[in-house]
């Protein structure tokens, strides 16, 4: 059953349209157009991950988490199955729990019972899919005070009056801190060690470095649906800018950089074109890249290192026996 879903997708999909895409208004404000231009523009082009995610692409992401080549999910999910209860011993019950790129705030809501959170504060670009997945959530838990923020985080965040101050308790999983360079990292934490007083925490998934033959096949599954993931994002760019990608002439690459240490996405040009869009225009070469992820790997010392210079310590640290993954708790050293 699980197959045909996939299958489908792809049948679905209408990246093999053999018609061009009409320019569309842009829908972005003029921050957001601002960047993605700065990136289209830029020697070697890019993006930020962020972008991946409209309401096509959280749904196609639940799907690359059900993939059995994608391990992070299940293999944090196990972390947090044979270990939840000694978390929930570290952290104890009543936090304000701010939940990080929540999606659909599955991961969150598997902790509920062992946590108990007096506060649930989903955090996520995706505002509309947010909204759903918290009004589903709330009818399963209506005990729980739940304040859901459509926002982007990326680039540092003030919470709300809304959101308690007491006991803060940061929730980032599914290793999406690789997201960021380990200096990006680190000035990030800090952001969070900010907003989490003197009395917060972090509980945080981390991606551990391992055989570069499974990390590949993590993000360029058999079945394309990590390929279609990274190639929704040019349709997401033509509604947010105004452009005229056309997804047909763009292909999906990803491979293990070993020096840096690094998952990179990219999308390739299958021929010569140019892209436009309301305030600009960029020609692509065949065979050049747009840069649209990066996923840093970890040891499990140079993350607690990390998480020390950003300002948390006393790190406890779960893993999985074959040691792919880590779910780390620690609290924010006092001032």
């Amino acid at each position: 059953m699980q197959m045909s879903r996939f299958s489908a997708i792809r049948v679905v999909s209408p990246y093999a349209s053999n018609t061009p895409p009409q320019r569309q208004p842009a829908n972005g404000s003029a921050a957001v157009i601002a960047e993605i231009s700065a990136g289209l523009l830029a020697p070697d082009a890019h993006t930020s991950p962020k972008f991946l995610y409209d309401g096509l692409g959280s749904k196609l992401f639940e799907a690359i988490c059900e993939l059995p080549e994608y391990y992070p999910t299940r293999t944090e999910a196990g972390i947090f199955a044979a270990h939840g209860a000694d978390m929930a011993r570290a952290i104890g019950t009543g936090t304000t729990m701010i939940d990080l790129g929540a999606g659909n705030c599955a991961k969150a809501a598997s902790l509920f019972p062992l946590l108990q959170p007096a506060q649930y504060v989903p955090v996520d670009i995706s505002r509309d899919f947010l909204t759903e997945a918290v009004g589903r959530l709330q009818q399963r838990f209506p005990h729980i005070e739940m304040t859901a923020l459509g926002l982007d985080f990326s680039s540092g965040f003030e919470l709300p009056d809304s959101v308690r101050h007491s006991r803060r308790l940061f929730f980032y999983p599914g290793s999406s801190i690789g997201n960021f360079s380990p200096e990006q990292a680190t000035a990030f934490l800090r952001g969070l060690r900010a907003n989490a007083g003197a009395d917060g925490g972090l509980l945080i998934g981390v991606d551990l470095i391992k055989d570069s033959g499974v990390l590949d096949a993590a993000y360029d599954d058999a079945l394309g649906v990590t390929a279609a993931f990274n190639l929704n994002m040019l349709r997401h760019l033509n509604h947010l800018i105004g452009a005229d990608f056309d997804v047909g002439q763009w292909q999906h690459r990803a491979f293990f950089n070993a020096a840096e240490s690094r998952i990179e996405m990219h999308l390739e040009a299958r021929s010569a074109l140019t892209v436009r869009w309301d305030d600009g225009e960029r020609h692509f070469a065949r065979g050049e890249r747009i840069h649209t992820e990066d996923s840093y790997k970890y040891t499990r010392q140079s993350f607690v290192g990390l998480l020390e210079r950003a300002g948390f310590a006393t790190a406890q640290v779960w893993t999985d026996p074959a040691n792919w993954f880590a779910v780390i708790h620690a609290r924010v050293i006092p001032d």
